[in-house]
């Protein structure tokens, strides 16, 4: 997906100066258990069950609770969050960070009520039946079918959607998704196939809607496995592929070849010296120095399922083992995993081989995409290179961009010279609408916000690319969940529809003391859960702890890695050793 973003990210690197609006959440929470997922949610809470109902002669206490590492010897960058009252949230930072804001917008850091978490104990029916506050609430989840979600009619927002039911389907090939959509049972689909582009604009029906996500491709290796533990072999894999090959034949129009791990559309993303050229010969001598002469035997993995940054996943596996055969010597099996089973391996350091992986942009701001991938933190490519790591550090503390740009030029270099993974491919992408669904549109952050679109009917259909891996999406990474996951719950900030830009949404402003080091949000009051609880910092302190405190007894989730707090917050805190 991939049009090299038209879009221009204005003063991404200092959104965490942004201060915007004015806040006000509401009431206790008083949430209770709702029906299964193959039934409505209840529309009232009833009473709490700790303490008695606050009266108006006597109104409850409000006792604010916290999250504390105790110190920043853990490496991470919050070292605690606290209620401050019932409508105030202070975050204090170990270090500047000035994508805060930027980070904080992102649906994994969406607000659940604290009673749910305890109630489900961070598993169980909170994987399938998350509790928020956005426009849509969770009706059923119909597995291998649809996830189905009802009109939020309490919603505290202005733009309350005009149809009462929105359904997600999937489907993992693009010509099936083309020819429901062709068909008029679907309303709007994901990832148009690149060779179906030209079809979408020529019918009359329907409307072409492109997406400039920033993203990459990567052909990625996990470096504590022979022969990928040398560099020259890695080196050698990275020259002795035709990226452009790949480009010419199997992405869309607008694609092309990733000279940097970062698109260039983010500031500082594209710094440094350019990837290597095409360069087979010397590509067969460095792996002839490493004493491969005549290649060695890997696997190629990946998952079949369609991505903005790899729309033909086999077809480019295929690619990639020929060309490994015919350049290198290197004979190279394909493995085809399940989606889930695939993430957990690749993001681990399990993969014995190489793998295809990509990724989109979540926010727009350099450290997502070099940060997340390249930390101290993340074992997905093997043993982390301290001298990219330790650059990284001291640039995301850096909110002019200026200013941070010899910093990243350093670690670019240094990605180039290591190779820890390749960049492949930023790819062009496009999703598909019938023409009676008015405003569709696809924002270049986040998944579509279907609150501002009107099929003119009850229901409203949408096809993904898969069936979400889970609903609770503090402790997932794939995009099918994050779709889901986006309509039903909110952070303190999101994405504009039409830019990077971030805007209040559960918090009215969070305002940033002078180094950056401490921000405090103002909740929005009278903002009522689908359970019919309100909004509450404790909903806030618990939501975030749940993620990032490794110690709570609620820090379970779906695979328990919490890979988003993690990585964009450097550390887990209290984890064992």
């Amino acid at each position: 997906m991939k049009h090299k973003t038209l879009f221009t990210l204005v003063g991404i690197l200092v959104l965490a100066s942004m201060v915007l609006a004015a806040c006000k959440p509401a009431a206790t929470p008083t949430p209770e258990a709702p029906a299964k997922t193959e039934a409505p949610a209840p529309t009232e809470a009833p009473a709490k069950t700790e303490a008695p109902m606050a009266t108006e002669e006597a109104p409850m206490a409000f006792e604010p609770m916290s999250v504390d590492a105790g110190n920043c010897d853990y490496g991470g960058k919050i070292k605690s969050i606290s209620a401050v009252d019932e409508y105030t949230v202070k975050f204090d930072l170990c270090r500047p960070d000035p994508a805060f804001l930027a980070k904080a917008a992102f649906t994994p850091f969406g607000i659940q009520p604290k009673e749910w978490i305890e109630k489900t104990g961070g598993t169980g029916e909170l994987l399938e039946h998350p509790i928020g506050t956005g426009p849509f609430k969770i009706e059923s989840w119909n597995r291998g079918d649809s996830v189905v979600f009802t009109r939020n009619d309490d919603y505290w927002g202005d733009n309350k959607p005009a149809f009462k039911t929105l359904v997600f389907r999937w489907a993992s090939e693009g010509a099936a998704r083309l020819l429901e959509l062709q068909s008029g049972t679907v309303d709007m689909i994901t990832n148009v196939s690149p060779d179906d582009f030209a079809t979408v604009e020529d019918d009359p029906n329907l409307d072409l809607l492109p997406v400039e996500n920033p993203n990459v491709l990567y052909l990625a290796m996990t470096n504590t496995f022979a022969p990928f533990d040398d560099v020259r072999v890695r080196k050698a894999i990275a020259m002795g592929i035709d990226r452009q090959r790949i480009v010419d034949n199997f992405y869309p129009e607008g694609s092309e070849v990733a000279d940097y791990f970062t698109p260039c559309s983010i500031p500082n993303g594209c710094v440094g010296d350019p990837w290597y050229d095409f360069d087979p010969d010397a590509a067969k001598a460095l792996l002839a120095e490493a004493g491969y002469p005549d290649g060695f035997k890997t696997t190629i993995y990946y998952r079949d399922v369609f991505r903005v940054y790899l729309p033909e996943p086999g077809l480019v596996a295929q690619d990639i083992q020929a060309q490994l055969k015919e350049n290198l010597g290197i004979e190279a099996d394909i493995q085809v995993m399940e989606s889930g089973a695939f993430i957990d391996a690749s993001t681990s350091g399990q993969l014995d081989g190489l793998y295809l992986l990509g990724w989109g942009a979540d926010y727009p701001h350099v450290t997502n995409f070099l940060d997340f991938h390249f930390s101290k933190s993340n074992p997905q490519f093997g043993n982390p290179f301290p001298e990219i790591y330790e650059v990284l550090e001291q640039a995301a503390q850096i909110g002019d961009p200026a200013e941070a740009a010899p910093l990243y030029e350093k670690a670019n270099n240094a990605i180039k010279e290591l190779v820890p993974t390749i960049p492949m491919v930023h790819g062009a992408s496009a999703y598909a609408s019938l023409k009676t669904l008015k405003g569709a549109s696809v924002p270049p952050f986040g998944a579509p916000r279907f609150e501002f679109m009107d099929p003119g009917k009850d229901t409203l259909v949408f096809m993904q690319n898969a069936e979400p891996i889970s609903l609770y999406c503090a402790d997932e990474t794939d995009g099918e969940s994050l779709s889901a996951c986006q309509q039903v719950v909110e952070p303190l900030y999101r994405y504009a529809v039409d830019s990077g830009d971030v805007v209040p949404t559960l918090a009215t402003e969070c305002k940033p003391n002078e180094d950056l080091t401490e921000w405090t949000c103002t909740l929005r009051q009278g903002v009522k859960f689908h359970d019919g609880s309100m909004l509450d910092a404790n909903d806030v302190v618990a939501s975030w702890a749940a993620g990032i405190d490794a110690s709570s007894p609620y820090h379970t989730g779906d695979t328990g890695a919490f890979e988003y707090y993690a990585y964009l917050w450097d550390a887990l805190m209290n984890a064992e050793k």
